[in-house]
C-alpha cells in the first residue's frame, strides 16, 4: 500500500488564487496583474508569521526585511523570505522579483489538493490544451462566504481573512464577484477600510498586523493600478 504525502495547510496565496479562479469560464480573474497580487499574498503570510518586518524610507518607500532566524519550511515562502534576508528591500522591488514564478506552482498545489482539476481538451477541435475546472470540494465557496461576511455583513475578520479580503480588493477584481459579493458603495467603503488595515482589530498585536498588511496591500494596489 502506497502512502500519499500529507499536504501542509493551504498558504494565503493558494487561497487567493482559488478565490480568483472563475468556475464558469475556467479562467483566473485579474490575470494581467496576478503576479503582483500573488506576490503580495506571500509577503502578507510572512508578515502574519512574523518572519518579516515592514518599514518606510525617507521618501516613503515601503520596505521589507527578514526578522526570523529560521527560514519557512514551505518552499514558496522560503524563497520570498530569502529574497529579503540581509538588508531591507522595497516591496515594489520584491513583488516583481518573486511574483512571476508563483502561478503554476500554486495551481499545481490546488490540483494536488483536489480544489481544482485539469481537463484535457482541444481548441477548435485540433489543438490540445488544458483547462481548469472546479474540483468540487466547496472550499472556494466557503472562502467567498467568509469574504462576503467581512465586506457585506460587517464581520470583524481574523488577520488572515483580513489579508485575503484586502488583497482581493487590491487586485481590482471585486466587481467580477457580483452578485455573490454585491458591488456597491458600502462594499467599496468596507474594502477601502481593509486596505488601510482597519479591520476592527481586538488587540494591540492585531492592530500592528493591520498596519503591516495595509502597507503590503497598498503596495500591491499601486502596482496593479499601473497595469490595469
Amino acid at each position: 500500500m502506497t502512502n500519499t504525502p500529507t499536504l501542509a495547510s493551504p498558504t494565503l496565496a493558494e487561497d487567493l488564487l482559488l478565490v480568483l479562479f472563475q468556475p464558469d469560464s475556467g479562467t483566473i480573474a485579474g490575470e494581467n496583474t496576478l503576479f503582483y497580487v500573488l506576490g503580495g499574498a506571500v509577503l502578507a503570510q510572512l508578515g502574519l508569521e512574523k518572519r518579516v518586518r515592514t518599514g518606510k524610507t525617507r521618501t516613503s518607500t515601503v520596505t521589507m526585511s527578514a526578522v526570523a532566524d529560521e527560514a519557512p519550511s514551505d518552499e514558496i515562502l522560503r524563497a520570498a523570505w530569502v529574497s529579503v534576508k540581509g538588508k531591507p528591500r522595497g516591496v515594489q522591488t520584491v513583488l516583481p522579483a518573486i511574483g512571476p514564478t508563483l502561478r503554476q506552482p500554486l495551481i499545481d498545489r490546488l490540483v494536488a489538493r483536489g480544489e481544482l482539476r485539469e481537463e484535457r481538451t482541444k481548441t477548435l477541435g485540433l489543438f490540445p490544451t488544458t483547462v481548469l475546472k472546479d474540483g468540487g470540494t466547496g472550499r472556494r465557496d466557503r472562502l467567498l462566504t467568509d469574504i462576503r461576511g467581512v465586506l457585506v455583513d460587517g464581520v470583524s475578520p481574523a488577520p488572515r481573512l483580513a489579508a485575503l479580503t484586502g488583497l482581493l480588493s487590491a487586485s481590482g477584481t471585486l466587481p467580477q464577484f457580483d452578485p455573490v459579493i454585491p458591488w456597491n458603495s458600502a462594499v467599496y467603503t468596507r474594502a477601502e477600510e481593509l486596505e488601510r488595515g482597519d479591520w476592527g482589530a481586538a488587540g494591540a498585536g492585531e492592530a500592528i498586523e493591520g498596519v503591516m498588511m495595509a502597507m503590503i496591500v497598498n503596495s500591491v494596489m499601486s502596482a496593479t493600478i499601473a497595469l490595469r
